[in-house]
């Protein structure tokens, strides 16, 4: 059976801000061997120079991959930019000195010469300026990604409507649910048509709110994330005044997990498979 982790920073000590197409294999290699067949490495938000030269590794390993083979590693499936589009309100643990206001200029200096392998984009919609960069992402055959945004309800469905299909790490790093303002979580949880990913080691995330979400939220429309960051697999998620620094386990791994606590098997792998294939192919 096919697992993919459309949103992964790093893993066994390494991650995607080392620039070096070797780490980035090496990272393949490690995820193989927990069962993953193939991952988008997600870049971080930092200036677009050094976002461009992260992009660049995963390139070179993407065209190794391709050369070579990939026997004994994890499919390097595209890229994912988580930012810098993002909102500083929301910033969870990444720098929100490096966000930028989503402008054609920023959007067309981040993405030029990577747009064959840029598969995904996280963008807080709320933003000034972001839904026409979203509709310029899909014309250009990117998914979009709703996240690390305060987006109001009306402003999440002002996204879809721009074309954006998905909703990063639902419930962390966003706008909370409200009585009064369901927000972009609530929206996420709510829309029957756009995806949402969940974190489903045991600390994102407490039981009954992936229970929640599983019974009020097509499963089709729900693909379980690692968000892992280079210290996963080697110890605890890290915590920063409070925030965790990522995931803490694999997606096969929080697969098991959750079967175990008695989520319905087949619906949980579907998650880490059919789902997220379906959603990188729009």
């Amino acid at each position: 059976m096919e697992a993919i982790d459309v949103h992964i920073h790093g893993f066994l000590g390494l991650d995607t801000k080392d620039a070096t197409h070797d780490n980035i294999l090496k990272i393949a290699e490690g995820l193989f061997k927990k069962g993953i067949t193939g991952f988008l490495p997600t870049v971080y938000p930092r200036s677009i120079s050094h976002m461009r030269e992260d992009m660049d590794s995963i390139k070179k390993a993407m065209i190794i991959q391709k050369k070579e083979g990939i026997q004994g590693q994890a499919e390097i499936m595209g890229i994912h930019l988580e930012g810098p589009f993002l909102n500083p309100a929301r910033c969870g643990s990444l720098d929100k000195k490096a966000f930028l206001m989503p402008n054609e200029k920023n959007f067309k200096s981040l993405i030029e010469g990577f747009e064959d392998v840029i598969k995904l984009i996280t963008i807080a919609p709320e933003l000034d300026g972001a839904l026409k960069i979203i509709e310029k992402a899909v014309e250009r055959g990117i998914t979009v990604s709703m996240g690390h945004s305060d987006a109001r309800f009306e402003d999440a469905e002002a996204g879809f409507n721009a074309g954006a299909r998905g909703i990063t790490h639902i419930l962390n790093a966003m706008r909370p649910i409200h009585h009064r303002e369901p927000g972009i979580a609530g929206f996420g949880i709510m829309n029957p048509e756009i995806y949402i990913e969940v974190i489903a080691d045991a600390f994102h995330l407490h039981k009954k709110i992936i229970e929640m979400i599983f019974r009020i939220k097509d499963p089709e429309h729900i693909i379980l994330v690692s968000d892992a960051v280079k210290y996963t697999g080697l110890m605890s998620p890290v915590e920063a005044d409070g925030v965790l620094i990522g995931g803490a386990m694999t997606i096969v791994e929080s697969a098991k997990r959750i079967i175990n606590e008695g989520f319905e098997k087949d619906m949980v792998l579907k998650c880490i498979s059919l789902n997220p294939s379906r959603y990188l192919m729009g």
